[in-house]
């Protein structure tokens, strides 16, 4: 991936962001569940939100909201 130009409703503090890197990424993803509208977290990767939900710092109601979703995807598979 490359660099691009998030909205400004996720990420307001810088202009352009590298998804290549991976510490970018893990952030962009923290900032797309906190501050997204759902067409932002459509388009996200689940398995990737499973991958780094631990390693990201989210409010306690998000991380439990992910956990229980992705409790369940995974109960489903």
């Amino acid at each position: 991936m490359k660099s691009f130009r998030p909205p400004t409703y996720i990420v307001w503090s810088t202009d352009q962001i590298n998804l290549s890197d991976p510490f970018q990424r893990r952030w962009y993803i923290q900032q797309v569940l906190t501050h997204g509208r759902a067409e932002d977290v459509r388009n996200l990767d689940v398995d990737e939100i499973a991958a780094v939900l631990d390693e990201i710092i989210l409010p306690a109601d998000v991380r439990s909201l992910w956990r229980r979703f992705l409790e369940m995807r995974h109960a489903e598979g």
